[in-house]
């Protein structure tokens, strides 16, 4: 069974960072390109960034360029968010997701709270 488990969230100041971790398992890893995802109290789920499968090319919403970089390690079966300079507006529960193909996203992980202050 696919299993997505996020890990890392927390609460942090205005400027500060953070890193979560994903660790998947039940999947060939290194052949799915993996996701991050964002949903705050009443918004819709926001695309935050994503990594390929082959190159390792990775992807940024716009509200989050430059200041987070994703990263994975095959050989953990792990993907990474460094979230650096975090703002209020990044509180949020962050989701993993991994796809096969590009067309849609096949597994989704429970989420880990990341809260902001100041």
């Amino acid at each position: 069974q696919v299993q997505l488990v996020e890990s890392g969230g927390g609460a942090v100041q205005a400027g500060g960072s953070l890193r979560l971790s994903c660790v998947a398992s039940g999947l060939t890893f290194s052949t799915y390109g993996m996701g991050w995802f964002r949903q705050a109290p009443g918004k819709e789920r926001e695309f935050v960034s994503r990594i390929s499968s082959s190159t390792f090319s990775t992807y940024y919403g716009d509200s989050v360029k430059g200041r987070f970089t994703m990263s994975r390690d095959n050989a953990k079966n792990t993907v990474y968010l460094q979230m650096n300079s975090l703002k209020s507006e990044d509180t949020a529960v962050y989701y993993c997701a991994a796809r096969s193909t590009s067309l849609w996203w096949d597994y989704w992980g429970q989420g880990t709270q990341v809260t902001v202050s100041s």
